[in-house]
């Protein structure tokens, strides 16, 4: 495979091994590693990264591996965006999977083919390996087009990652001139999204950088396209998951994956799925009144936790 592959890798040996043998299989000659550093306060942890990057070295295929391992702790923000932008430096496109996605081997055609398709095409920003349908079929071609770009196994270009601003400095403006409204429509997706830029902006390097990446696709206008079946499982549930502790956090955690046939049955026509889309709104990224309320009882009953810890403690 001549597409260059992107692995960004931590802490956790075991998934890590696991998308490393889909990636041996596929054979890139060409791979990209990215990794964050351990954090001081956390027992092992130096030890767990040293696993984990220690797997790389087993690269047995014709291969040039180019490392960027930080010594430090930048935070899943910092080092997913800084890592990525040091790859669409060195080249134009890439494959990128992280160490709990772990991708199904047609996976990787199908992206080479399609940043092939479309590399000169701007309305394509990117290509995901993710179907969050359900087994619900809206095309018989083999993939669609979307306003949402899942981020569990995706491929994309030097031209539309140059977009991508960690900050999302352009959020204060997009708000007061209600460009969601444009984009999204729908006032409750609105809302939702409302909250989501507004949390990203008042914190850009917490623990999340995807968001941001969505922000910058649809400032541009840009389209993703999503395979007509799911081509990516994720496994990243436990202690060590930076999101998702157990499978009820998330219950596209483990999703199934299917082959992708070939050769692959191109649209004739480069028109966003709504019906597709309402679906992933209403599903994915749905915030009931009672989803707010709770978020907002969580913080509240951490802030008493933290304060009566404070309270309790001998001077």
């Amino acid at each position: 495979m001549q597409t260059p592959v992107t692995f960004i890798i931590f802490k956790r040996p075991q998934t890590t091994e696991k998308v490393f043998e889909a990636i041996r299989k596929a054979k890139p000659t060409k791979l990209f590693v990215i990794a964050d550093g351990p954090r001081n306060e956390r027992e092992d942890e130096a030890e767990k990264c040293e696993a984990t990057r220690a797997i790389i070295k087993r690269v047995d295929w014709e291969c040039e591996v180019i490392k960027n391992y930080s010594d430090i702790n930048l935070g899943c923000a910092k080092r997913v965006s800084s890592g990525l932008d040091w790859v669409f430096n060195n080249v134009e496109e890439t494959i990128i999977l992280e160490d709990d996605c772990i991708p199904h081997s047609t996976f990787f055609r199908f992206s080479e083919e399609l940043l092939e398709k479309y590399r000169n095409d701007t309305r394509i920003a990117t290509i995901s390996a993710q179907n969050l349908q359900l087994g619900q079929k809206h095309t018989n071609y083999s993939y669609y087009f979307s306003r949402y770009n899942h981020c569990w196994g995706w491929a994309s270009w030097r031209r539309a990652w140059q977009h991508y601003d960690l900050t999302i400095k352009l959020w204060k403006e997009v708000q007061a001139e209600n460009l969601l409204h444009d984009i999204l429509i729908d006032q409750k997706a609105v809302n939702s999204w409302q909250r989501i830029f507004q949390s990203v902006y008042d914190n850009p390097t917490g623990i999340t950088w995807d968001y941001q990446w969505t922000f910058a696709c649809w400032m541009q206008g840009s389209l993703s396209i999503i395979p007509n079946v799911n081509l990516i499982s994720n496994v990243g549930v436990g202690a060590d998951a930076t999101h998702f502790t157990s499978n009820q956090e998330f219950s596209f955690i483990n999703t199934p994956m299917q082959a992708m046939e070939f050769p692959l049955k191109h649209p004739p026509f480069i028109v966003r799925n709504v019906e597709a889309d309402n679906f992933i709104q209403k599903t994915v990224y749905k915030a009931t009144v009672l989803d707010i309320f709770k978020e907002e009882l969580k913080k509240k009953l951490s802030y008493s936790t933290i304060k009566n810890r404070l309270i309790k403690s001998p001077k």
